[in-house]
């Protein structure tokens, strides 16, 4: 191999409210590029990755970027983890017309439009309403139907789609939203959120919220003894090891959205030989335990950057977005396709039922058992317990 690197350059959030997932995705590409290095790099060339925490604050990123580019001299740019350490980067990526995919950006390129964008989140070309259409088909298929929905969402920018998106969906199935309310980011007890939801006695609800407000809320949810038939819907945090362990039995009968797990279904080739080296590797690197969340996403990030180099034997911006936006890509997470606004053809968010948890191991979390796959019914691996107060018992 030459002497010179392909270099990489982008931020993550090492520091900072998602450093916990801005870390798990850092190693997630550590071994990527190991094993693209074992491999003999591409074109010939070892592959160097150039990441700068962001410090999870958006006014550092086009800074970081501008860095990246005039300093570091990077031939290619990827997206950092979520909007926050995409959006901000995006007015110099379409000035200087580079080639961009982002990891698990939700809706950062409804404002640009920018055809060299793409993006590794399942949430198809609405994500709006992918985020949480299986929630409520899943609902819809019960038996009483349920009919009413109480809506508890962090009064936050992130909110604001996937509480669309939800109500969309509420009136695609014929139910009624008779609650609504939205809690400050600084909220501590959720306690009396979960008292005026109780007395609706709405038989739905559904939560959107951030990491550290998704803990409070289920804590609160099981002292209250909410009597929903369900619970759950578009929330950040239980889909982190780490927040599975503090909770364990917690989350007994939560519906909630993940993006990958290891059930049967979803073992796609490569997929476990990663999640065993990144968990082999999880706690020396302070990260995510399991890392099913965001290392499989962020592992197939620099798949689809490997693939479309092979592909053109090129560093070449134009003709790498070009290739990408018409390639089917093979990764640990399946096969890829993109579309308009450079999101994935086909949706593929997971609903899933947490179920028979019983203590807070890593183990338990590891047996496919205790995360139920309801939907898409495609890829199920198992049945919901129905009503939220069955799980309970």
């Amino acid at each position: 191999m030459s002497v010179k690197p392909i270099k990489i350059g982008y931020s993550l959030s090492l520091s900072g409210i998602l450093a916990a997932n801005g870390k798990t995705a850092l190693l997630a590409h550590k071994l990527w590029e190991e094993n693209i290095n074992s491999r003999g790099g591409l074109l010939g060339r070892p592959v160097q990755l150039v990441c700068i925490d962001d410090q999870t604050n958006p006014n550092l990123v086009a800074g970081i970027y501008q860095k990246l580019i005039t300093e570091e001299k990077v031939d290619l740019i990827i997206g950092g983890y979520g909007d926050n350490s995409i959006k901000p980067a995006m007015p110099l990526a379409i000035e200087q017309n580079r080639f961009i995919v982002g990891l698990m950006g939700l809706a950062v390129n409804q404002e640009f439009n920018y055809e060299n964008y793409f993006v590794m989140i399942p949430t198809g070309l609405n994500p709006g309403t992918a985020l949480t259409e299986g929630f409520f088909a899943v609902a819809a298929k019960q038996q009483p139907k349920p009919e009413t929905v109480a809506i508890l969402c962090a009064d936050a920018p992130f909110s604001k789609s996937p509480v669309q998106g939800a109500k969309d969906n509420c009136a695609k199935q014929g139910m009624k939203v008779v609650f609504e309310e939205s809690y400050p980011l600084t909220t501590t007890d959720f306690s009396p959120f979960i008292k005026r939801v109780q007395q609706t006695g709405a038989d739905i609800l559904f939560m959107c919220s951030y990491v550290s407000d998704s803990v409070g809320l289920i804590r609160a949810i099981n002292k209250e003894g909410l009597q929903a038939k369900l619970v759950g819907g578009a929330m950040i945090g239980p889909q982190n090891g780490s927040v599975k362990l503090e909770l364990g039995p917690l989350l007994n009968g939560l519906v909630n959205y993940e993006y990958w797990l290891p059930v049967q279904k979803l073992m796609y080739p490569g997929v476990q030989e990663m999640i065993e080296k990144y968990q082999a590797r999880a706690q020396q690197e302070g990260t995510d335990p399991l890392g099913y969340y965001v290392a499989p996403m962020a592992y197939a990030q620099l798949q689809i950057l490997e693939q479309a180099i092979t592909a053109t034997q090129s560093l070449d911006d134009n003709a790498l977005a070009t290739y990408t936006r018409d390639a089917v890509f093979h990764t640990v997470v399946g096969d890829i396709k993109f579309g308009k606004g450079g999101g994935w053809t086909e949706p593929r968010v997971l609903t899933v039922q947490y179920q028979q948890i019983t203590n807070n191991t890593v183990a338990q979390f590891k047996d496919a058992k205790t995360q139920v796959v309801l939907n898409p019914e495609t890829l199920s691996s198992g049945k919901l317990i129905y009503p939220y107060t069955k799980t309970k018992k």
